[in-house]
């Protein structure tokens, strides 16, 4: 075994040290400086918990339950018939008498949270924490508790205010979401499975998250759980800038993944709540889908952005204002329609009555038309689609596509309300694998509107049969494009 010379060891260690330290001693001071910017210590929350948290408060519901129906499954009337007529009733001891039905009782319904949005009693919740709540229960941190009145609830952005009769409370803060940033801390409080003034912490994962609803909302990665819903969103300045609404879960737990009500959305809801009790919103009376990539570039309109019309509302806004089922709303109000979910919001938050201007691209051109705004309201049965009337004829430029189209009788027309179109009698082919099936009706292709059998052959001649070819069809009530890619 080879014998350690230490001397030498030792001097090659002393050579190190003094390398590595003329090495660091080397680094310019500018760098140094952003270096030592960029480690940062984690935030410390105590002085927002003291600043926020009495100004949180915890929700607990009730609803009247009525003791009928207790009694295996059975309601009241059904074993009144068992009394009545000496029958045994299934599946019960004979020792177990069943009980005269009690009057109807307050029974535990849920908990959640809420924050005091005004000095003077007025709470901020979610719509789902009070919805069917016969008696809401509003506690404050000092323990004090106070029975709320529900001052009105909008299911649609799952935003309630309810009112308790006290004064001098600590109302938050509300911050400008528009100042919030992917990356920031934000901190929540709240009532976790009934745990009143649960404090959690994360980071702004993402804005504009579309879930399907009118809100774009605010994701995080805080811990959020059954019973912090309505509670607040808080950033490092101590303003709310969300309500902590939804979960992203397989589990029924958190996942890593919660939403937030964005709080200039919730402040422009709960003004007119606690004005009027309701919210009023803005309809044009149409049915909208996605625009494609294939088919923003088959019908010109370059990139996959806008709100297809697949269908319009006869007598809606949309209707008198010349909208048309195929055409793409790109613009409203001068506001770009990036994506789908932009449209309905802008409408929806455009009072009624207001005279606005929706830009359209149809077939080739953009068109500006003017609109007036109506209040949102029931969906409207859709209107059945008239039985063809004469029998089909065989279309030879459409067979060579796989297509079997006919004429629209003017019946037909009147009923569907359109100027012209063919109906589809078989699809096979390329037809079909674009999706068009038998019944439905073709208002233009390549760009070109048909008005009949004639107009049809002739656009599907001059059509680039090298390049996909846009058809813009009606199932129904509504229109959508499809691609037809003939064979080579």
């Amino acid at each position: 075994m080879p014998r350690i010379d230490w001397k030498k060891l030792h001097s090659y260690a002393l050579a190190s040290v003094l390398v590595g330290a003329a090495s660091l001693m080397a680094v310019p001071s500018g760098a140094a400086l952003a270096q030592s910017s960029v480690v940062r210590g984690l935030p410390d929350f105590t002085e927002l918990v003291e600043q926020v948290g009495p100004s949180v408060v915890n929700i607990r519901t009730s609803e009247k339950v009525s003791a009928r129906g207790n009694v295996n499954g059975m309601d009241e009337d059904m074993l009144e018939f068992f009394r009545r007529f000496g029958v045994p009733i299934p599946n019960m001891p004979r020792q177990q008498r069943p009980q005269r039905p009690q009057p109807d009782e307050e029974q535990p319904r849920g908990v959640g949270s809420g924050f005091i949005l005004t000095s003077d009693g007025y709470v901020m919740t979610n719509a789902h924490v009070v919805d069917g709540a016969d008696e809401v229960i509003v506690t404050l941190t000092d323990k004090r508790e106070f029975k709320a009145k529900i001052v009105g609830a909008d299911k649609r952005t799952d935003v309630a205010v309810v009112k308790i009769e006290a004064s001098g409370l600590p109302a938050v803060k509300v911050g400008d979401v528009s100042r919030l940033k992917v990356g920031e801390w934000v901190m929540a409080i709240g009532s976790p499975f009934g745990l009143e003034s649960t404090v959690t912490a994360g980071i702004v994962s993402a804005k504009q998250r579309d879930t399907g609803d009118y809100l774009p909302f605010i994701q995080t990665d805080v811990a959020i759980n059954p019973g912090n819903s309505g509670g607040p969103l808080i950033n490092m300045r101590g303003e709310v800038v969300g309500i902590n609404s939804q979960i992203y879960s397989r589990s029924g737990g958190f996942m890593g993944i919660s939403f937030a009500i964005p709080m200039d959305e919730a402040i422009r809801v709960s003004d007119q709540l606690r004005t009027s009790g309701r919210v009023t919103r803005g309809r044009i009376g149409v049915q909208i889908g996605q625009v494609t990539r294939d088919v923003a570039e088959s019908i010109g309109l370059g990139k996959a952005s806008g709100a297809l019309v697949t269908g319009v509302e006869t007598g809606s806004p949309a209707d008198k204002a010349g909208i048309e089922a195929g055409d793409i709303i790109t613009r409203f109000d001068g506001k770009v329609i990036d994506k789908l979910a932009d449209l309905p919001r802008l409408v929806g938050n455009t009072k009624p009555g207001t005279k606005s201007t929706v830009t359209v691209f149809r077939r080739g051109s953009a068109k500006d038309l003017s609109i007036t705004i109506a209040e949102i309201d029931g969906d409207k049965p859709a209107a059945k689609l008239a039985e063809r009337e004469e029998k089909p004829r065989a279309s030879a430029a459409a067979q060579a596509v796989g297509l079997s189209v006919s004429a629209l009788t003017e019946a037909q027309r009147k009923e569907l309300k359109i100027r012209g179109g063919v109906v589809v009698n078989a699809a096979t082919d390329a037809a079909a694998r674009a999706g068009l099936r038998e019944g439905d009706i073709i208002l233009s292709i390549a760009n070109t509107e048909i008005g009949g059998v004639k107009d049809f052959e002739a656009a599907l001649a001059k059509a680039d049969k090298a390049k996909p070819i846009n058809v813009l069809f009606r199932r129904g009530e509504w229109a959508q494009y499809a691609l037809i890619r003939p064979s080579k």
